[in-house]
Order: structure tokens, then sequence, then C-alpha cells
């Protein structure tokens, strides 16, 4: 089984080791326009030792922002702000990956410090917003419209689009967003999508939009690019998306040139009841990277380098996503090679440190 220092080729990328920078909203953009702050935040993670740093669920269409702070790539005048960031991950021996994403029912919202509510457009908010049917998040949110197949086409259409310009922004690894309550999962869960065509009721109509979105995107994402797709395994909620549903998605993912499964959980609904504690969404990565056979990423409350070997090195994922961690310290990757007696060659600028 593999060590948290193994290489692992995927496609035409090789990623020097298995540690991946979790995608993790800034709300710092104007516009959707990376900026000073972007660069220093991804591109220290890449100094830190990070083998892949995927930047921030990007907005394909700007109506699909989670806040009128959140980064797009929706523009072509985005394309040579990232361009920037990518440049320098690169030199740092790290790979650069994008987290594409549209918020669907969950679009229009302050940043967390700002309370996480909905914003009119006396606060740079929108409306309409959009989903897969007309239910609210929650009862404080907008009532969303249901997107008709033009609306769906668009969507799908946008995703392409942003994989275009994110191939020219310098990015190797595009993640799709279909997790958290956003809009392709909005889609996947008979919480939030009560359709009656053939975008709603059975699993293929539900998983249709996602599949459509994959399609579009690698029929211009080269082949030697690897595609990831983050899936909340599950709902946490009765009669909603599940771990089994998650992983006849992912065979069917696997199928369709998806290289990567990033397991997370949760966000469909407010007020599901999740047993958060230590890797408590690793069994989710386990299933279905045995049952569908796909390699996957582990994500959730892993902290310790001890236990993100352990994941490895019992087969229950490929590759570990860490987020709080590494906003806590950039430099987790080296600490960790240094606590499990692994030698990594710092930055020559740093080297007088180590």
């Amino acid at each position: 089984m593999a060590g948290l220092f193994d290489s692992m080729d995927i496609r035409g990328v090789r990623l020097k080791n298995r540690i991946v920078v979790s995608p993790m909203c800034q709300y710092s953009a104007i516009d959707g326009m990376p900026n000073d702050w972007h660069l220093v935040h991804l591109g220290s993670r890449a100094v830190g030792g990070a083998a892949l740093v995927l930047a921030e669920a990007t907005a394909v269409q700007a109506d699909g922002r989670i806040s009128p702070e959140d980064t797009g790539i929706y523009d072509e005048s985005h394309v040579e702000a990232w361009a920037r960031i990518t440049r320098f991950i690169v030199e740092q021996g790290s790979v650069p990956g994008i987290q594409l994403a549209h918020a669907g029912r969950k679009a229009s919202t302050a940043p967390p410090w700002k309370g996480g509510k909905p914003v009119g457009e006396d606060q740079g908010g929108w409306s309409p917003i959009w989903s897969a049917s007309a239910l609210p998040f929650a009862d404080d949110y907008q009532t969303p419209l249901a997107l008709d197949s033009d609306g769906i086409r668009a969507a799908v259409l946008a995703f392409r689009t942003a994989a275009e310009r994110s191939l020219r922004a310098g990015f190797r690894v595009i993640e799709i967003h279909a997790a958290h309550g956003y809009l392709l999962h909005q889609f996947l869960s008979p919480l939030s999508n009560r359709r009656s065509d053939a975008y709603g009721g059975s699993f293929d109509n539900r998983t249709r939009i996602v599949l459509e979105t994959v399609e579009a995107v690698r029929s211009v994402w080269p082949g030697d690019n690897p595609l990831f797709v983050r899936l909340s395994a599950t709902d946490w909620v009765q009669g909603g998306w599940d771990l089994q549903q998650s992983v006849e998605l992912a065979r069917i993912l696997s199928s369709r040139e998806v290289d990567v499964i990033d397991c997370s959980s949760g966000g469909a609904v407010p007020g599901a009841k999740i047993p958060i504690g230590p890797g408590y969404q690793v069994p989710f990565a386990e299933s279905i990277r045995r049952e569908a056979e796909i390699p996957t990423a582990a994500v959730g409350l892993i902290t310790d380098p001890i236990q993100a070997a352990a994941i490895l090195e019992s087969g229950q994922a490929d590759l570990i996503v860490l987020a709080r961690e590494l906003l806590r310290d950039p430099y987790w990757p080296r600490r960790a090679a240094k606590e499990l007696g692994v030698e990594l060659e710092p930055p020559p600028q740093y080297a007088r440190a180590w």
C-alpha cells in the first residue's frame, strides 16, 4: 500500500506525494477575480510541500457564486489572473488544480464572518438563483427557480467553457464540485430534487446532469490531465442521497474517464445530524474505493501525520485531502515528513531552517 510521501501518477501528471490542499473558499475576490490573497494562500501551501494544490470552489457562472466575494472563471479576464497563481505553484514543484462549481440555491450569500446568510442586491447579491426544484435551502433563503432544459444546457456548457479557461490558465487537474448541497448535488439528492422530467425521480435521471457535465468537461480537458469529482457520499438524512448511490455513481464515473472521487459528505439540507470526529468520512472513501474500484481521496478531520499515513497504508484511500489543518499550518507536509522520518528538500530560501 502507498505511503504518505510516495508519488502517484494519474494520467500524465505525477504527484510527488499523497497530500492535497482541499478547495477552501476565501471569500476575497472582486467580480470573481483572484488576487494577491489567493496567490499567497495557495502559493504558501505549495511552498509547504503539498503535491496538489486545489483552488477554491470557483464559479462557472456569475450567478453561481456562493457569495459576491467568490472567485470565478466565467470571464476571459479571469484567465491571466489565475495563470499568475498556477505559475507560482508549478515553480514550487506542486501541481495546480481547480474546483469548478455552481452554488445553485445556496448562491448570493454573505461570507461566513458576515453571517453567511442570503444578501440582496444592495449588498452585491442577485436574484434569481437556480436549483433543480423551486425549494429554498432554508426558511430564510431565497426560493430558487427550477432550471428548465435550456438552463441546464447553459450550466453544463458553462462547466465546459470553464474547463477550457482552466487549461489556458495553467491548471493540470480539474475537480467538479458535486457535493455540499451545491447545484449538481441539488440534482442528485431527492431532498432537493422533486422534478418529474428527465432530470428527476429515478437514480438515472437525478445523476444525468452530473454525467453530462463530466462528458462536457472531458470533451475539452486533455486526456493527460486528471479529472476528479467531489461527492457528498451521504446527506446524513433518511431518504436523501446515500453511500450506495455514491458507489453506483462512482462506478459510472470511472467508466466516463473520471480518475478520482473526492469523498466528502453533507450539505444538502440544514440540520443534518453528522457524527463528526477524527477521520469521520474516511469509511466513505474506503467503501467507494473498494466497491466502485476507483481511486479515492479522503477528507475530514485528518490532522495527524500518523493518522494520515495509516489511512493510506491500510488501503482506505489513495490521497489525503487536508483543509483546516493546512489553514493552521501551511507547512504541515514538511512537519509530517520530519515526524515520519522522510527527507524533504526545502526551498533554497528556507534551507537554513531545516
